[in-house]
């Protein structure tokens, strides 16, 4: 078979998605853990171990979201840093992959370099870096170079960025003169088993997919659907080949969340409960006052949307890039088409688009795995980023019901294959 074209493996794995500052994770439940002690990773990661899951994925954000000014309190409010909780969780792990979220923004390429090559190296192998490239100033407050870059530059200042820390990797002089940094560096470490760190790249525009498919090992991305993820497959391969690799070069792998329950009755059931505690009222109204530009804490949560127009026509992002939207009275006038004709209420409408968009995949355990089933057949993705919405017990019903009913299908791993996260994801070698 060419490399030209692309081969289905028939196959899917798991990854656990540990979320950094987001919505979908519910902290305020009698079983909620912290987002602070080592037990809440160290429960979910070995959890994942015992599933067989490749990689334990660690998002991070560099600040907080905030609301008038202030830290937005019904989020998670602060975590350790990803790295610091990678190494430790390398020592409570033996075959499970380490994904640490950096900004190659915000770091420096030789400093982010030699931490990544030593987490690779103390892992035996196993660590991955989630290369993001957030531009804004409102983040860059917190570094000493502000938010210098502009947005149409965050891409190519990451590819001169991942170039040096590819060099270094491989252990060779690097001497760099650059637009935002000149480097003089001789190798200091030694090349890990799996040779450098797995690149991830979760990027959805043209640039970030061409991004990922001339340098990434993984795409993380958002696809709500088998005919998108197909689209999306399709997509890549191409631009994949455009530069030069072979069409199976680059994973892809969609964030899930799974609700599960013995019968589509009880997961429906399970469903709305999560839902109800991951969009609470305080969260529905805080979220549509970001799009107002107003207070409305006087609206009922379970009524109607606002009949006032908005006061603002874009938002400053000081809730992160998801916040951001331009033409708002637009948005709106098409969320008050959605809602009535959904009979939605403004916590319905909240719901769909803080948790709505993130793949939920609800039903039983055996239907949940026909569903997974033909994503494996299609070939359109090669696994999925599962994002637990309960932190440290939320991977358990994928590990001890899902996983098994795959086995049986013969589309998941009964085992990891290597000592590697190369290995383990099916990558090959570096070149």
């Amino acid at each position: 078979m060419s490399s030209t074209e692309f081969t289905p493996t028939g196959q899917i794995q798991f990854n656990a998605f540990f979320q950094g500052v987001n919505t979908g994770t519910i902290w305020k439940s009698p079983e909620s853990g912290s987002q602070i002690e080592f037990e809440s990773f160290r429960r979910i990661a070995q959890t994942a171990e015992r599933g067989k899951f490749a990689a334990f994925f660690l998002a991070e954000g560099l600040r907080m979201r905030e609301q008038n000014g202030k830290v937005f309190e019904l989020d998670v409010a602060g975590r350790p840093d990803n790295q610091s909780m990678l190494a430790s969780l390398a020592a409570v792990t033996e075959n499970l992959g380490l994904v640490a979220t950096q900004n190659s923004t915000f770091n420096d390429p030789v400093e982010l370099a030699r931490r990544l090559q030593s987490l690779d190296l103390l892992s035996e192998g196993r660590a991955a870096w989630n290369v993001v490239t957030t531009d804004n100033a409102w983040t860059g407050a917190n570094f000493r170079r502000g938010g210098y870059l502009d947005h149409a530059e965050r891409y190519e200042h990451a590819e001169r960025f991942l170039d040096v820390a590819k060099d270094i990797w491989a252990g060779r002089d690097v001497e760099h003169v650059g637009k935002h940094y000149s480097i003089d560096h001789q190798p200091q470490l030694p090349a890990s088993p799996q040779g450098r760190p797995v690149l991830f790249q979760a990027g959805m525009s043209p640039s970030g997919r061409d991004f990922a498919a001339k340098n990434c090992d993984v795409i993380f991305t958002v696809l709500p659907n088998l005919p998108a993820a197909q689209d999306f497959r399709a997509d890549i391969v191409e631009r994949t080949k455009k530069f030069g690799r072979p069409a199976n070069d680059v994973k892809i792998t969609p964030v899930v969340e799974f609700i599960l329950a013995p019968t589509a009755q009880e997961a429906e059931e399970k469903r709305q409960e999560v839902r109800r505690l991951q969009v609470g009222p305080q969260q529905a109204i805080a979220f549509l006052e970001q799009f107002w530009g107003a207070d409305l804490s006087a609206y009922d949560p379970d009524g109607p949307l606002p009949e006032i127009d908005p006061v603002v026509e874009e938002t400053d992002g000081s809730r992160g890039v998801a916040f951001q939207a331009s033409g708002v009275r637009e948005k709106v006038a098409a969320w008050r088409e959605e809602a009535a004709a959904k009979n939605w209420s403004i916590r319905d409408l909240a719901t769909s688009q803080l948790v709505g968009r993130q793949n939920p995949v609800a039903g039983s355990y055996d239907a949940v795995a026909e569903q997974m089933a033909e994503y494996a057949a299609t070939g359109a993705v090669d696994g999925f980023c599962v994002a637990p919405w309960l932190i440290p017990t939320g991977l358990d019903d994928v590990v001890n019901e899902l996983v098994p009913r795959l086995q049986d299908r013969g589309v998941y791993p009964e085992d990891y294959v290597g000592s590697t996260l190369r290995e383990n994801l099916g990558l090959p070698g570096v070149r």
